[in-house]
């Protein structure tokens, strides 16, 4: 890899700011009682479970592979779309705002922020319940009755907000074959270029990540038995993605002397919202994302919807959240049901790994000035704050054949050094939990983890690179869920370690026509106007809705 030439006191000035980030990790310590996780990166707390259209996914962060000098942010929301929802689907909150946030700096605030807004264009009214009501070929088709546009704002050093673009079309939700029979052709007309280089997308993508979640079932049924099913095949989320140069998120706008970037997503609504419409209260933060899993497996269940509501600036303030890391739980776990033992507490090796970036302090073999702002020539290391962000490295190399992983298997560009979408997160942070990267060695008894090694769908070799929603309804008898046809290829520079077997294609509904399918859509709608007229004649009381109150204090 490149790193950046340190002279004696610049390295002088970095060690005493590590020392002094351990001091502040390990006097924040104090007694708290186990708590349980309660899902995946989807659903992960409980106010955030019953919010699904703000609750945050994942989040990636790469370098773009097939464009030199430019970096590519994915971050996903709605989980578990469900491909057969209609007849609303899954369009993205219209009172809700959604941010992607980068620190250069190493104070654990935003020095570049990204904002997105979304409008409804709905053209059904009352004549119809129909999302389209003929085949859909283009975003612009008088059948799409229903779409979304957004528009796009950025902040540079904490300077306002400015409108970069207005009106942009979103991807719709894939209603099915029959519907939208070259949805490749929807997703090419929502991806945008923007002056300075910037390329867009917003819209519905298959879901990237991949895992077994019986892991909740006493760590895959208390004997690895329970393995190898991809929970969220088949399913979709919503995708936010976003590639600009480097110099628009590096410090300084020099990515040679300050490489390495801290990024986190963030949804924000109203503090209060009201059933019916209307909101008050001003915004307030109600989810989170930077490193994949640790709201769900790493944070308790009593502090996960305080996590989502807390800027990362706080999280080193909070001693509970501090101790969950130094003092896993997951271990402890793993010791009782496997035998395998727990690595020595205080767990510095993953104070690194999740809140200041590794360095070549740290603890295990990983001898790298890596992916901490400490590593960025032009930081003030008094400033720096330990802080749980998805941290990368713009100044390492494009690999060819990347392994899915990742900074474990040697290769520096996966995470935890950023994310891409092929890094099996799931077995890389199990292996960092059971002491893999102090020692430098996977663990045998672990080296198959969840037996998931990469997802079900192929990605794409050019932005935005994830795969097109799928279009097969999850409970279908007997379907097979595969990328609709015309998904590009995994490229060699996306491509994990294995690479999925050819599927059947996507199933073909037929579309209704004659009529039969006439008659029973106008027995539905007439169904929908009765339904609708005795609803006005019950009278409701507006319920308020309070988000999570980011003040909390521990």
């Amino acid at each position: 890899m490149t790193v950046n030439p340190k002279t004696p006191g610049t390295r002088r000035r970095r060690t005493a700011a590590v020392l002094g980030v351990g001091a502040l990790l390990l006097g924040s310590l104090y007694g708290l009682g186990p708590g349980a996780a309660t899902a995946s990166s989807h659903r992960e707390a409980p106010l955030i479970a019953a919010d699904p259209a703000v609750d945050n996914t994942d989040l990636y962060a790469f370098v773009s592979p097939e464009r030199p000098g430019y970096v590519t942010f994915i971050a996903n929301w709605q989980p578990f779309s469900e491909p057969n929802g209609g007849p609303n689907f899954y369009p993205f909150a219209t009172d809700a705002t959604y941010h992607i946030k980068i620190d250069n700096d190493g104070d654990a605030k935003p020095d570049a922020e990204f904002r997105w807004r979304f409008k409804n264009v709905d053209k059904r009214g009352s004549s119809t319940f129909l999302y389209n009501n003929g085949p859909v070929t283009s975003l612009d088709d008088e059948n799409l009755l229903f779409r979304q546009t957004y528009s796009l704002e950025s902040s540079f050093g904490g300077a306002d907000f400015k409108t970069r673009v207005q009106g942009a079309p979103v991807a719709p939700s894939r209603v099915g074959a029959a519907s939208m029979p070259d949805y490749q052709t929807l997703r090419d007309q929502a991806v945008q270029t923007l002056p300075g280089g910037w390329k867009i997308f917003a819209g519905q993508a298959d879901d990237p990540f991949f895992l077994d979640l019986n892991v909740f079932d006493l760590l895959y049924g208390g004997d690895l038995s329970e393995t190898g099913q991809d929970t969220v095949a088949g399913y979709n989320v919503n995708t936010i993605a976003l590639q600009v140069p480097f110099k628009d998120v590096a410090l300084g706008a020099d990515a040679g002397r300050n490489p390495v970037i801290g990024v986190w997503s963030t949804t924000e609504r109203n503090r209060v919202r009201i059933t019916g419409g209307g909101q008050s209260g001003g915004k307030v933060q109600v989810s989170r994302l930077g490193n994949p899993l640790i709201n769900e497996v790493i944070v308790p269940a009593g502090l996960k919807d305080t996590f989502n509501a807390n800027p990362p600036v706080r999280d080193a303030k909070i001693p509970a959240l501090v101790k969950r890391v130094l003092e896993p739980e997951v271990p402890k776990l793993i010791e009782a049901i496997y035998k395998i033992p727990a690595p020595a507490t205080p767990r510095n090796d993953l104070s690194e790994i999740f809140l200041t970036g590794i360095t070549t302090k740290a603890n295990g073999p990983i001898k790298a000035d890596l992916n901490s702002q400490l590593d960025n020539a032009d930081v003030n290391p008094s400033k720096f704050q330990p802080a749980e962000v998805l941290r990368l490295n713009l100044s390492v190399p494009v690999t060819g054949r990347p392994n899915r992983l990742g900074v474990l298997a040697g290769d520096l560009q996966g995470f935890p050094n950023g994310r891409r979408l092929t890094d099996d997160v799931v077995d890389i942070e199990l292996q960092a939990l059971v002491g893999a990267a102090q020692t430098g060695k996977l663990v045998d008894a672990l080296a198959a983890g969840d037996a998931v090694d990469d997802n079900d769908q192929q990605f794409g070799a050019e932005f935005p690179y994830v795969a097109l929603p799928n279009g097969v309804p999850v409970n279908s008898a007997g379907a097979v869920q595969k990328a609709a046809a015309g998904t590009p290829a995994k490229p060699s520079g996306l491509t994990g370690d294995a690479t999925p077997a050819d599927r059947p294609d996507t199933v073909p509904v037929a579309y209704m026509t004659g009529a039969s399918g006439l008659a029973v859509v106008i027995a539905l709608a007439s169904l929908f106007v009765f339904l609708r007229r005795r609803r006005r004649t019950v009278a409701t009381a507006p319920r308020p809705y309070t988000d999570q109150d980011p003040t909390l204090r521990l």
